[in-house]
């Protein structure tokens, strides 16, 4: 049984400005979700132990669900999924075709969420690396005078 939202009855969808910020804002922990799981250091060890799996496994059943754990994209739909199932958030539609359009539009906003948090993250690490190599011809300066 789908959890639904205290206003979103079977006979009223919410206005598609509301539905438009529900799609914004439920995007933001899927990204994190996703991200996390597939990109940070707390789950380092059982994301090395997915991609050994997914690369090792006899049957490519096995290699393609290990792969899922490793590819944030892949992942993210998984995490769609159960927002959807927790929160019953469904776009333009309310019956089961307004879940998959939520699925889908879901998906794609927590993608753009994380290629946007790639790029920041990158450009910061460009910024601290290119400070901490100022850093060291500083000091290698200031060593030689």
């Amino acid at each position: 049984m789908f959890l639904t939202l205290h206003y979103n009855t079977p006979s009223m969808l919410l206005s598609l400005p509301t539905q438009i910020i529900w799609l914004l804002v439920l995007a933001i922990p899927i990204a994190c979700i996703s991200w996390t799981v597939t990109h940070e250091e707390v789950f380092r060890e059982p994301r090395e132990y997915c991609q050994r799996r997914s690369q090792t496994a006899k049957s490519v059943w096995i290699r393609k669900f290990f792969y899922l754990f490793t590819c944030e994209y892949c992942f993210s739909h998984y995490v769609t999924a159960g927002a959807i199932l927790f929160t019953g958030y469904k776009l333009l539609l309310n019956d089961w075709r307004g879940y998959i359009i939520a699925g889908f539009a879901l998906v794609w906003m927590a993608n753009v969420y994380m290629s946007i948090f790639a790029m920041l993250r990158s450009s910061l690490k460009e910024e601290n690396l290119e400070a901490k190599i100022d850093e060291i011809k500083l000091r290698q300066e200031t060593d030689k005078g």
